[in-house]
């Protein structure tokens, strides 16, 4: 396919008995929707627009093979026959768009948030409150059993392959590593024992299945955790587990319980196809050429083809970005690169979801998980809408009204469109956001968008063109913490600091440790505005920030990580007790914290600010401003702390000034995004309202 824009991605894929279209695999994810039957209409037709989207194959959230399995009480098993007729109406809506599907068999082992479950020795994990069951020999026989039923089952129910889930720290995994098998007997020991598990369910499922079934083995290839498994066991299970029958082998990265961030949206793009074509060319050394597929931070099309030109690996996996796009392969097929939605590999409403027993969904596109309940449609009637703001919550609206049709005029005092993205995109580790904007660029011209830039309007102006209805996405404004002396020139809020770039001393404190604070903290110990390189865009520096080595080197992977020291000293304040960053997300907060922490950042609570002055204090002091500042209820320990700069990130409150004036004179008005609640800027929750609002007027 010489002439398609991304040759090497479109191109089919030969397995012998199959050949799948493309080189593109929707890795799994766990999206909610497979824990229960009532959500199987909602699964079928989640998967059958992505396949409808062109993905090469498919792989489902994991189901566990027996109850022993499961993530969570009464999570998706796939365990008997009627079960399997379940999942027909899922297969046979992927058949019908002309996709491909495998069944993902997950088996948590002692990750399980549940009293049931097991693992080759009883060592309880430090991601589930519950200790596994130390299984018997008899015990492991009975898992390998429900593994080799499972499969079985995923023929019957029509599936066209089963994924074998062996890596991020899971099940099988368990067995693999003397981190977490301490056995003595024929399943633990030498690595032989250990690898026991892993081969012999590849070798029974083939045998279950017939040779015209996909088998893929999910084979951890860096375990980034301390006594991981060496390159040489990596390298002899592959090839163990391709004698016993795996049809392809997709390569995992890391346990869960990592202290290194593996799919974050600081984490810099394709940062690990390395380790994916260190085993690709073992292999075909060996002269083994069974498909090899790499994953993690692969969000567009050029990223992914460049990592298949120059052969790191036969296939790519992209999981979060089909919830982000259905079309992204269409989309790339066709020359329309401008118009996919990117995954930002945010989490906030895909992972952070899943921990919270919520169903997975996207930040930048509501509808993922949702194709039955937030449709679409042409609107009965044209209306002539005006949209005020364009950040994320103005852009959804507006976008989404015109898709359905209506005449809609979006007004922004702002040069450019994008809100509070145009900050956010600017703090390192959190670029993708630029995808973001250029895809609502994108979005405004092929729906016909009219966009009004540059010039705030009023109230009166905007009765007097006699909208139907009018959108309020105005947003926020920075709260004001009433501090004595915050007037001081030394004292800048983060819009002074993230949007218009000004200058700020060596040492800053920086009050307000949101998710705003946050930011602002990492974006100044960085350097950002000193012109320091973001390790997000530096795969090297990134690697040795947080100490990723080589496997070949370093058993697991793992070494002592190495950040570049920080730009300057940050302080970062909060008024409430308790762990600072205690709202940002459940699955990115750990990483912000250790980033700040590797930057020597100080971080205080329940601090009170009492006020701001000059400091005429000891030599070096003098000339610096000081925050005074008291703890807790009682206001004790006052001290003052001298600085060159202070940034309020204090919060923010709804910007709504036009509400009651258009309301007075009769005017339609809704309200979404920060102009509705302000609270922590959530872009998910702005995103989500402007969409949904769109499709209902």
């Amino acid at each position: 396919m010489t002439s398609s824009p991304y040759p090497h991605l479109l191109s089919p894929l030969d397995l012998g008995f199959t050949t799948l279209k493309n080189r593109v695999l929707m890795g799994s994810m766990h999206t909610g929707l497979e824990d229960g039957r009532r959500h199987f209409p909602q699964m079928a037709a989640f998967y059958a627009e992505r396949a409808r989207g062109g993905v090469g194959l498919i792989v489902t959230g994991g189901f566990a093979p027996n109850i022993e399995g499961w993530a969570k009480p009464v999570a998706g098993t796939l365990a008997t026959s009627a079960a399997a007729r379940r999942h027909r109406q899922v297969t046979d809506a992927v058949h019908a768009e002309g996709g491909k599907i495998a069944l993902q068999i997950l088996h948590t082992g002692r990750y399980g948030y549940q009293p049931l479950c097991v693992a080759p020795s009883r060592i309880k994990s430090p991601i589930s409150p519950f200790t596994p069951r130390e299984l018997s020999a008899r015990g492991i026989e009975r898992q390998i059993r429900a593994f080799v039923r499972c499969a079985r089952l995923a023929r019957e129910a029509g599936y066209d392959g089963v994924e074998v889930m062996g890596s991020e720290g899971y099940f099988i995994n368990q067995f693999l590593v003397t981190h977490t098998n301490q056995r003595r007997d024929e399943w633990g020991g030498s690595y032989a024992n250990r690898m026991r598990l892993a081969v012999e369910i590849v070798r029974r499922v083939r045998e279950a299945v017939g040779p015209d079934f996909i088998v893929i083995y999910r084979l951890s290839l860096i375990d980034l955790i301390p006594d991981g498994s060496s390159w040489p066991e990596v390298l002899e299970l592959a090839r163990a587990v391709v004698a016993a029958g795996a049809t392809l082998l997709n390569t995992g990265i890391g346990w869960h319980e990592a202290r290194i961030p593996t799919i974050a949206t600081s984490v810099p793009r394709a940062a690990f196809t390395w380790v994916t074509k260190k085993l690709r060319d073992a292999l075909r050394e060996q002269g083994i050429t069974t498909p090899v597929i790499t994953s993690n931070r692969l969000n567009m099309p050029e990223v992914a083809e460049a990592v298949l030109a120059r052969g790191d690996a036969d296939m790519v996996s992209l999981a979060r970005p089909f919830l982000a796009d259905a079309e992204f392969v269409n989309k790339a097929a066709q020359g329309r690169r401008d118009e996919i939605n990117t995954c930002i590999a945010c989490n906030q409403a895909c992972l952070d979801h899943t921990f919270a027993n919520r169903l997975c969904s996207c930040l930048v596109n509501p509808r993922a998980c949702q194709e039955t309940g937030l449709t679409i449609s042409k609107a009965a009637a044209r209306k002539r809408i005006a949209v005020v703001g364009a950040g994320p919550a103005g852009l959804a609206a507006a976008t989404t009204l015109a898709e359905r049709g209506h005449e809609v005029h979006l007004f922004d005092a702002a040069a450019a469109i994008g809100g509070q993205f145009n900050m956010a995109r600017r703090i390192p580790g959190k670029e993708e956001f630029e995808e973001t904007l250029r895809y609502f660029t994108r979005r405004i011209e092929v729906t016909g968008v009219h966009l009004h830039l540059g010039a705030r309007i009023g109230a009166e102006a905007l009765a007097a063109q006699k909208f139907d209805e009018v959108i309020l996405a105005t947003g926020v404004t920075p709260r004001d913490p009433k501090i004595p002396g915050q007037d001081h020139p030394a004292v800048l809020s983060y819009i002074d600091v993230l949007l218009h770039r000004k200058p700020v001393g060596r040492k800053v404190a920086v009050l307000g440790a949101g998710g705003i604070g946050f930011d602002v903290a990492e974006y100044l110990a960085g350097g950002a505005d000193l012109g320091h390189p973001s390790p997000t865009t530096d795969l090297p520096a990134w690697l040795r920030e947080w100490g990723v080595a080589d496997p070949e080197a370093q058993r697991g992977g793992v070494v002592r990580a190495q950040p570049a020291p920080p730009a300057r000293e940050v302080l970062l304040l909060q008024r409430k007790p308790g762990k600072p960053g205690a709202t940002l997300g459940k699955t990115t907060g750990w990483i912000h914290r250790a980033a700040l922490k590797m930057k020597q950042v100080e971080m205080l609570s329940g601090v009170n600010y009492e006020r701001i002055g000059r400091v005429d204090g000891p030599t070096g002091e003098a000339g610096r401003i000081g925050l005074f500042v008291t703890f807790g209820e009682g206001r004790k320990d006052g001290r003052v702390l001298a600085v060159d700069t202070l940034v309020l990130c204090a919060g923010q409150e709804p910007l709504r000034e036009l509400q009651e004036p258009l309301q007075a004179v009769g005017v339609k008005v809704h309200l979404i995004g920060g102009a509705l609640e302000a609270g922590e800027l959530d872009a998910k929750r702005a995103i989500d309202q402007g969409t949904r609002l769109a499709a209902a007027l």
